[in-house]
């Protein structure tokens, strides 16, 4: 048993919470909205993000910092990419020397494109390790105890096999890596390539289109994720090929359902405004390209979405533009 702190109440740090607790953690589910978390402790559920899950009593809900992070052995980063650098700065002085940090954020800092991990380290400097945990993970579905896979990555070993072993559960398994870079680029990069794919789906484009959409998707990620660092066979595991298919295609991805409703003729603004939870991949779009031109790799599909999501193409306009590109060999570089 450990104590855990888990920053961030929204789907995936209360799902976390709620995994960790059954596994025989004490949780602390720290959040910044001292409203949820006074409703979330009444209810023991989290109307907003999980309404349908009880939250177990082992799980200590608090808005407090110093509450949390009191004595902890492992912390959760589960807050959005862009909320990620101010929580950590709070939390710097609190934090217990070695903890090991988990980053279960996938996503990229608009300004300045670090990685989450790279935040973290930031914030609190390498005293502590940071472990990378990504892959397909639908928080409703692991809180339901269905059957899930990520990877726990990182380049201190120990520190992996420490999350792989604390987080196992009947129906939560882990893979080590140390390709850090290439698990979360695929774990942020795969949010763009859905939005996309719910163009395709939305304008009933049919399964051919999707099919393609995926694989050169899936190429478009890995040019970008190679070119920063990472191993070329990461992409194809559960980080980039796994987080995509489910992205791409499963009804609870939001990323997928802004591509939908961007199809069906609505406004971004009025997307965004609908929706509780954060599509990552609407920010996450124009960080991809920002690294694509400090890398020299060309994102034709993120540079396509991007001119939707600013307004200055249609969806329509968008495929277009795709499907008229130069043809090439499949193993070209763009």
């Amino acid at each position: 048993m450990r104590r855990v702190a888990v920053l961030g109440a929204g789907s995936w740090g209360t799902a976390l919470s709620v995994h960790l607790a059954r596994q025989g953690h004490r949780v602390s589910l720290w959040g910044r909205d001292r409203a949820l978390v006074d409703d979330i402790r009444a209810r023991r559920a989290n109307p907003v993000y999980l309404p349908d899950i009880g939250i177990p009593h082992e799980v200590a809900v608090t808005a407090a910092l110093e509450e949390a992070l009191d004595a902890v052995e492992l912390v959760v980063s589960a807050m959005p990419s862009h909320g990620c650098r101010g929580v950590i700065h709070r939390a710097a002085p609190l934090v217990p020397p070695g903890v090991t940090i988990v980053s279960a954020t996938k996503g990229i800092e608009a300004d300045t494109l670090r990685r989450p991990s790279e935040v973290i380290v930031d914030e609190l400097g390498r005293q502590h390790p940071v472990v990378v945990l990504s892959g397909p993970s639908f928080a409703a579905e692991v809180a339901r105890e269905l059957p899930t896979a990520v990877v726990a990555a990182s380049s201190d070993a120990q520190a992996a096999r420490l999350v792989q072993h604390e987080f196992r559960g009947p129906y939560f398994r882990l893979y080590e890596s140390d390709d850090v870079v290439g698990v979360e680029l695929g774990g942020a990069l795969k949010n763009v390539i859905a939005i996309a794919a719910g163009v395709v789906e939305g304008l009933a484009l049919g399964h051919n289109a999707q099919a393609a959409l995926i694989t050169r998707g899936l190429a478009e990620v890995t040019r970008l994720a190679c070119a920063a660092g990472a191993r070329r066979d990461t992409p194809a595991g559960l980080s980039g090929l796994g987080d995509l298919v489910l992205t791409c295609t499963g009804d609870l991805s939001r990323n997928r359902r802004v591509g939908i409703e961007l199809a069906h003729g609505r406004t971004l603004d009025e997307i965004l405004s609908a929706m509780k939870m954060i599509a990552e991949g609407v920010r996450t779009t124009s960080a991809a390209l920002a690294l694509g031109a400090r890398f020299g790799v060309e994102l034709p599909i993120a540079t396509q979405m991007h001119e939707v999501l600013s307004g200055r193409v249609d969806v329509r306009g968008a495929v277009e533009a795709l499907m008229g590109r130069r043809q090439r060999a499949e193993a070209e570089s763009a």
